[in-house]
Parts: C-alpha cells; structure tokens; sequence
C-alpha cells in the first residue's frame, strides 16, 4: 500500500508521479494544490458543513464537490482536514474511454473538470474510501523533480506556493510562472 498520511500541505506534492486509475482508467498525476484546515482558501475552514462533510472523515477518502456549478473536483482528504486538489494527469490507459467521455476534446485531463470528466468522477463518490475499488494506486518510480508556485484560481491566501506539479510536464493545467526550487518528493 502506498503512503498517504500527513497533512495537505505533505500530501501534495507527495502524490506527483504516482498513478490514479478510475474503474481502470487513469494516469499518472502531474499537478496538486494543497489545502489545510486553517488555510483561508480551503472549504474546511469555516468548520463543518454538509458540501464539505468528507473533509472532516478519515483520511485517503474522496471528497468531490462541483466548482461554481459546473464542473466536479476531485480531492484526496489528508490529516488534519485538509484535503489535496488533483489538478491534472498525464492520461496513460483508457485514453479512448477517456476522450470519448470529453466529447474527443484535447487535453484530457488537463485541468479539476476535464480530469473529472475524462475519469468519470462525479458527487456519487464524495466520501468514497481511495483504498478500494473503483480506485486504484500505483507507486511512483523514483523521486520526481517537482516544481512549486501560487495555487489557481482562489482569492485568499493566493500567494501560498502550495501548487506542485511535475516539472515539464506537457499535461499541466498552466505552466508555472516561474521557476522555482525542487521540491524533496516526500
């Protein structure tokens, strides 16, 4: 079993290189954002409610909820309520499954909404653990070389580096601005 423990913060950049496969369809995972419970940007800050329900479970259990009406996001719940925003993947198997979901668009899972939708991730599995089916992990392979930088597209606490993603990695939602250090794959 892979590690997941430790707080958004430790999480995220924890989960790049690792593979995620939806009912066998997936890929590798190129890009995260973290969110901590005393993050102002994050859902679980206000406290509990029922949108923000599985931030407040167990660890390593989905939480999805569906951003300004449109589209689902899929985040891993960490340690301390926090939770781990999956902002992209590399699409390695399924990937006529996965262009059939996204209507044969490009950039299939580049970006929370067209990963959703390429992985068939919908409010159906809020709260569903991520230790068994449909989910399926596999570990890294070695230690990535991670980049960091401001989240996308939040208004509080826009300047945390708390954005980690594969550097150069072609399937990232957006570029980073600008370089930054690596980050120690955790």
């Amino acid at each position: 079993m892979i590690q997941f423990d430790g707080d958004a913060l430790a999480l995220a950049p924890r989960l790049i290189g690792v593979t995620l496969l939806v009912d066998g369809v997936g890929g590798l995972i190129v890009e995260t954002e973290a969110y901590r419970r005393d993050d102002p940007a994050s859902h679980s800050f206000s406290g509990p409610g029922r949108r923000n329900a599985a931030m407040f479970g167990p660890p390593f259990h989905a939480y999805v909820y569906r951003s300004y009406g449109l589209h689902w996001c899929f985040n891993i719940v960490a340690q301390g309520h926090g939770a781990v925003l999956v902002r992209a993947l590399a699409p390695l198997i399924g990937l006529e499954r996965m262009a059939e979901r996204r209507g044969g668009a490009a950039r299939l899972c580049a970006g929370p909404g067209r990963l959703t939708q390429a992985l068939a991730i919908t409010g159906a599995l809020d709260g569903a653990p991520l230790d068994r089916p449909p989910f399926e992990w596999r570990e890294r392979e070695g230690v990535p070389d991670i980049v960091s930088g401001p989240r996308i597209g939040i208004t509080q606490a826009v300047d945390e580096p708390w954005r980690f993603g594969l550097r150069g990695s072609p399937f990232l939602s957006r570029r980073f601005a600008r370089p930054s250090p690596s980050t120690p794959g955790r």
